[in-house]
């Protein structure tokens, strides 16, 4: 961990990937600063695609990945946002709901990505959950 990730409050040694996923916070509280809730999911989509560089991440945007059952492909699934090997899901909605933590846990679930983040920005404050999971585990 550098200087400069000791300033962000997001990051702690025992959340794995928690040098990439602090900045992803910091980018999407920059974006819920300015914005506030009351938009639709597409344009905090966009203002964090612009956010995100100045963090220095890389990332790709509406990235399709293959769902898999017993070794074939039965369907594709389209992910907002890999962010330097973290999957990240975006929502607008008064809240988070448990759909939300399943429908992302399902979609780490059939990836080689272990860690993901959920933001929701249309809530009153952004709500975040980080995502875990590991080959036989959900948390």
């Amino acid at each position: 961990m550098n200087d400069a990730d000791q300033s962000l409050p997001y990051v702690k040694p025992e959340y794995p990937q928690s040098e990439i996923t602090g900045r992803i916070i910091a980018a999407a509280q920059q974006v819920h600063r300015t914005l506030g809730p009351g938009f639709e999911e597409v344009i905090y989509q966009r203002a964090l695609a612009l956010e995100l560089p100045g963090q220095g991440l890389d990332f790709n945007r509406e990235v399709c990945m293959d769902v898999h059952y017993r070794d074939r492909v039965v369907g594709r699934k389209r992910v907002d946002f890999l962010v330097d090997g973290v999957m990240v899901e975006i929502k607008a909605r008064a809240h988070i709901e448990n759909v939300d933590i399943i429908q992302t846990l399902s979609y780490l679930k059939t990836s080689e990505y272990a860690v993901g983040l959920l933001l929701n920005f249309g809530a009153k404050k952004l709500e975040i959950k980080r995502l875990i999971h590991t080959k036989g585990t959900e948390q």
